[in-house]
């Protein structure tokens, strides 16, 4: 079995006001490649702490987080942001799209990091703003489009570089039944068909059958792992 994300022990506290609050509490879990694994659970557990842990974008405070082998904690700070920029695509919950640049502008981004030119970078976006259903809006600021459109861009965005962990918090939140199914099928097409991993923070129900295995936190922990069940 290939293993994308190996997380053991995980322990990450906040310092509020003089009070420690600890958000993960020994976490384990380990994500599969060609698997869509979903984190469910109440507001507040750790869900986005685990996510952001398991992007390198927040250090814990002890035990190991390990992705395709790779420890980005021990990583210099250069290298973990040239890992992270070909290996990860993150679909913020608040999308992050920058308002002075157009939709195929900032789906670009991560191919301009990774050093492509401009005028391929741009054409790819196109591409993959097709995909999302929004290759005709591709000139369009974030101004000039719906929330919904928003969330597909920044979907776009996580994709176009062909990442092997694609991580998303809240991705249909601002989608309508049929759009959110629509995005669903996109992503688990990627993660299956492309041999990566797909993890999704949700509270969204309806997309729940769409994964492989969900992950239940509670307080920090991680209190089951199951498959959920099929709807016909």
């Amino acid at each position: 079995m290939n293993i994308a994300v190996r997380c053991e022990n995980l322990i990450k506290t906040y310092d509020t006001g003089g009070q420690k609050v600890t958000a993960l509490n020994s976490v384990n879990l380990e994500i599969r490649l060609a698997e869509l694994i979903m984190l469910v659970g109440p507001s507040g557990c750790g869900k986005t702490t685990l996510i952001s842990v398991i992007a390198g974008i927040l250090d814990q405070d002890a035990g190991l987080c390990e992705l395709f082998g790779e420890n980005l904690l021990t990583m210099k700070s250069k290298d973990k942001l040239r890992f992270r920029a070909s290996q990860i695509g993150f679909v913020f919950q608040a999308f992050n799209l920058l308002p002075s640049l157009n939709a195929a502008e900032n789906v670009s981004v991560p191919l301009i990091i990774n050093g492509e030119k401009r005028g391929v970078a741009q054409k790819k976006a196109i591409d993959v703003l097709e995909r999302v259903g929004l290759g005709e809006r591709w000139k369009s600021f974030p101004s000039q489009l719906s929330g919904g459109q928003q969330q597909r861009v920044a979907i776009a965005r996580a994709l176009i570089h062909s990442p092997r962990l694609i991580v998303c918090d809240e991705p249909t939140s601002a989608l309508d039944h049929a759009s959110g199914h629509n995005i669903m099928n996109l992503l688990k097409e990627v993660a299956v068909d492309e041999n990566r991993a797909l993890v999704i923070v949700t509270h969204d129900s309806r997309i729940f059958n769409f994964a492989d295995r969900m992950a239940e936190m509670d307080d920090g922990h991680i209190v089951k792992i199951s498959e959920p069940l099929r709807t016909a």
